[in-house]
């Protein structure tokens, strides 16, 4: 259901993915928008060619005084508070809101909204799999693929939209109400942009805060955090573990898939663990989240299980992306925390030459020592961390610097890698201190075990 909070004039901060969705959206409905970006006009060539086309004013290079002339101000996920035209704007009583924002409000569709530091990205493709599977229109948005303003006009009744939102995206909602809320997990992330992890934590919980009874909330009860936190809002609850059997929600019992509704007495099977195609402990995990939410909105329960047994996983983590002379190369890019990278790590029984590093988020990396010293033969590093990632790991594996080139550390990794290892990039940092995000880190190094393996094939050919 659409909900009124249309104002006359917005700005809109940020011209990358979300903030040119959102300013074409409001724009087609007739609303008066400017879009104002830091970055300069020799690195948004094509964001302000679509602007001019569409008749949308616009500045780059900095934000002016026309940014406080709007009623509405529309915060792009990578703009900050601490951004000083944000932080006038607070001090003004500017309305401020997110993108999730303006596109929820004009959004026809239920929303099943996925957050949590890790797991979100397979778990929100994975549902949107088993809703295509039974045959709902479905819109795969949000952090990842589409913005959500994007879709939100073509998302009737009759379809689902299932949103990827992250920390940021929920800092400034308003009315922003999910059908079906799910919280994977929650670790020390971002803290490069937030105070502190109670920081941090409030802006996930904020998914279940305009939640009424005829919603569901779903939580991952293995992450303390989760399970201790409280949430505002009045929606039905829902876990989901495998290490402890859960009153409603989904569990894990003699290596099946249980879920139990919250007035059943019995649990029911949904699907053998082994049966899942995706594998590790962090996939059983989602695959718990994503039954759960399609099963809150009436997908029938075998479909969801053969959903589980074709899905096939999302590209960036723990990808295998090839196998040369006997070592397989895995990408795990989307791995950008140290959370990610020690469920990567637990996912292999081979040794690893792990290739790590990148732009720092000012995490420990104690929770990765032992599954380091115990499994990693080598660690790679590369980018701005990779001295306080030396640091760090020096005392348990061998450390080998690759500077500023991933062509280097891919070379340097299979120099060491011999038949039956694992070389994984699994960076356990950001991306932009060498790469635009993290897709474009993992399709480059995708692109170098590619030419590798070429180069071995050309040389054995002879």
């Amino acid at each position: 259901m659409t909900r009124n909070i249309m104002t006359n004039t917005y700005s809109i901060l940020g011209s990358a993915r979300s903030g040119l969705a959102a300013a074409k959206l409001l724009h087609a409905e007739g609303s008066d928008v400017f879009v104002s970006d830091s970055r300069p006009t020799s690195e948004s060539a094509e964001a302000i060619a679509l602007l001019d086309e569409l008749g949308i004013p616009h500045e780059f290079g900095g934000h002016t005084e026309r940014v406080l002339k709007a009623s509405t101000i529309v915060l792009s996920p990578g703009v900050p508070d601490t951004v000083a035209i944000v932080r006038r704007a607070i001090g003004m009583g500017k309305d401020l809101v997110s993108e999730i924002e303006i596109a929820a409000a004009r959004c026809r569709a239920p929303i099943v909204a996925i957050t949590g530091t890790n797991g979100k990205t397979t778990t929100t493709e994975l549902a949107g799999h088993i809703f295509r599977a039974a045959g709902r229109k479905t819109f795969v948005a949000g952090n990842v693929g589409l913005a959500f303003s994007e879709i939100a006009a073509e998302a009737d009744e009759s379809s689902v939209v299932v949103l990827e939102v992250s920390s940021f995206q929920l800092e400034h909602i308003k009315t922003f109400r999910p059908r079906v809320a799910v919280v994977t997990n929650v670790t020390p992330d971002h803290l490069d942009r937030y105070s502190d992890f109670a920081h941090y934590l409030s802006a996930k919980k904020r998914i279940a805060e305009n939640q009424t009874t005829d919603d569901t909330l779903i939580v991952g009860v293995d992450s303390e955090p989760v399970r201790t936190a409280s949430f505002r809002g009045r929606a039905k609850r829902l876990e989901f573990s495998s290490d402890a059997i859960v009153t409603a929600g989904a569990f894990l019992h003699g290596g099946d898939v249980m879920i139990r509704r919250g007035d059943a007495e019995s649990a029911e099977k949904l699907i053998e663990a082994d049966d899942i195609r995706i594998r590790g402990p962090h996939n059983l995990y989602n695959a718990m989240a994503a039954s759960l939410a399609a099963l809150s909105l009436g997908v029938d329960r075998e479909v969801v299980a053969n959903a589980l047994r074709d899905f096939a996983g999302v590209p960036h983590r723990l990808e295998a992306v090839g196998e040369i002379d006997g070592v397989r190369y895995v990408n795990d890019s989307k791995a950008t925390n140290v959370d990610s990278v020690r469920y990567a790590l637990a996912s292999f029984d081979e040794p690893i030459v792990l290739i790590a590093g990148g732009t720092s988020k000012k995490a420990a990396y104690n929770a990765l020592f032992d599954l380091v010293r115990d499994r990693v033969k080598a660690v790679v590093l590369v980018g701005d961390a990779a001295g306080e990632m030396e640091t760090a790991f020096a005392p348990h594996a061998r450390i080998i610097r690759a500077g500023y080139s991933l062509e280097d550390a891919v070379e340097a990794a299979r120099s060491i890698a011999v038949h039956g290892d694992v070389v994984l990039l699994s960076p356990a940092c950001a991306s932009f201190d060498m790469f635009k995000n993290f897709e474009h880190r993992g399709d480059a190094f995708r692109a170098l075990v590619h030419a590798m393996r070429s180069r071995v094939d050309q040389r054995q050919a002879v």
